[in-house]
């Protein structure tokens, strides 16, 4: 089963800003941009921090930092391309922030993950989702005849339904199949010939 990647998910061109780029100039970049925030990135293109609208607002309130420097949030919590969707939010809801910057393999951005980004994974087609419940979790991973179940998909919503042989392959059928992308439950109506 291939889930989906941050690579797949994030935007790749991404604003970001240097340390010493000012309170206004960032300000209007968040505005024209239509992001919420930038990531502060050295001279090498790694990330060192992120200036949210809240940084700003926080700081006009203060009066005090003039520059990306002083106004970011540190260090900067950031994601690998190759993470997937369910990693990226954890990160995500630990940390309380709202986009990762995601950087490749020497450090570098080379894209930005947000929570919009994420909700892509559950926009996934049930046609898809119920497709990839048949072919790798039914067939190819538990070897199981697909005409012996029913797997029906409503807006991410799984049911399974019909018999299979022991009672303890309906636990792994069910965890294999919240596992697949787009999947938002499962409902068992599974039953079974035996122990």
């Amino acid at each position: 089963m291939g889930h989906l990647t941050v690579a797949d998910l994030m935007t790749p061109s991404v604003i970001s800003v240097q340390r010493g780029t000012t309170f206004k100039e960032i300000a209007r970049l968040l505005s024209e941009s239509g992001v919420t925030a930038v990531p502060v990135v050295d001279d090498g293109g790694r990330p060192i921090g992120v200036v949210s609208e809240a940084d700003l607002l926080r700081d006009r309130a203060a009066g005090a930092a003039r520059n990306a420097a002083a106004l970011m949030s540190r260090p900067a919590i950031t994601a690998g391309p190759r993470w997937n969707a369910v990693q990226a939010a954890r990160v995500m809801e630990e940390n309380r922030i709202k986009r990762l910057p995601v950087v490749d393999g020497e450090g570098r951005l080379v894209g930005v993950l947000s929570r919009s980004d994420l909700l892509q994974v559950y926009l996934r087609r049930d046609r898809a989702i119920q497709e990839e419940i048949l072919e790798e979790v039914v067939t190819r991973t538990l070897r199981l005849s697909p005409s012996s179940l029913s797997v029906e998909v409503s807006e991410g919503l799984v049911t399974l339904s019909g018999t299979v042989r022991s009672r303890s392959t309906v636990p792994v059928l069910v965890r294999l199949c919240q596992s697949v992308d787009g999947v938002v439950d499962v409902v068992d109506r599974l039953a079974h010939e035996g122990a």
